[in-house]
């Protein structure tokens, strides 16, 4: 079957040639897909900023969020009209208002599939429109994956940090009452580092300490996030659960448990734990 051309979507009387393209990418904190499916404000935020060139010099700005596992696949995440600009780079020197009439019921539902070539992610609509297709529109709109299970947790730190900093509410109530044995996996290595959370700690605060220092207060951790790099351990740096309790659990059991897995996966020998 032949694809579907993006722009037999596209309302009659929309001009390609008034529209550039804003084809979003992770940005080192969070990938924009999620920003789009959990925090408006902040989607328009990433809509409305200017980088050293007037990449947004045109009337509209037709945007999409980058797949965080497929980089061809791009979700719908509206047009935008630029109403106002200011000479000022690297902030947010554009106003943009949500154009719901241009395609409005397609926002978080249209996925798109462009292969880009090249860095630029803003370029002019008309010399990418023949190139775009659609990949599906969905019967409900995208807001984020859904917590996948305390067995099916396999997330990068970026991932980590875009969930705690969302406070996406299935994660923090499946995480905040339950102790717990982690591993955390470097994946172009294979080194783990096992750790726990008891006490009056969760798993969600103790994940959201990671969130936010990277490293999580952890010795080994710290040496190897000097020596790689804050980028490095943020896309490579992965987290899943090795055990799970309720908080009424005793911590010598999490302790216990956390020392079997260190000797299991010989985390003190060939990954980052020094104790």
């Amino acid at each position: 079957m032949d694809p579907i051309l993006l722009a037999t979507l596209l309302p009659p009387d929309f001009d390609p040639i008034q529209c550039k393209l804003h084809c979003a990418v992770y940005n080192g904190e969070a990938f924009p897909i999620d920003v789009l499916g959990n925090d408006s404000d902040e989607w328009q935020r990433w809509n409305s900023w200017r980088n050293v060139n007037d990449d947004f010099n045109r009337h509209f700005i037709f945007s999409l969020a980058q797949d965080r596992h497929d980089p061809t696949l791009w979700l719908f995440g509206g047009i935008w009209e630029v109403v106002g600009r200011r000479p000022d780079p690297r902030q947010h020197s554009y106003d943009v208002v949500l154009r719901e009439d241009l395609m409005g019921p397609f926002i978080k539902r249209l996925y798109v599939r462009l292969a880009l070539a090249g860095r630029n992610r803003r370029r002019n609509m008309e010399a990418c429109l023949n190139d775009m297709t659609v990949s599906m529109i969905t019967e409900e709109a995208f807001d984020g994956d859904p917590f996948p299970g305390h067995d099916r947790i396999n997330h990068s730190l970026a991932e980590i940090q875009a969930i705690v900093k969302q406070g996406r509410p299935d994660w923090r109530i499946a995480l905040e009452q339950m102790k717990g044995v982690y591993v955390i996996h470097d994946e172009a290595t294979g080194e783990p580092y096992v750790g726990s959370a008891y006490g009056d700690t969760g798993i969600w605060q103790r994940w959201s300490h990671y969130a936010r220092t990277l490293h999580g207060d952890n010795v080994g951790l710290k040496v190897h996030l000097a020596a790689k790099g804050e980028d490095y351990f943020r896309k490579t740096m992965r987290f899943a659960l090795l055990e799970f309790w309720s908080m009424r659990t005793d911590d010598q059991h999490v302790i216990d448990r956390e020392t079997y897995w260190k000797g299991v996966l010989i985390s003190r020998s060939l990954g980052h734990n020094r104790n």
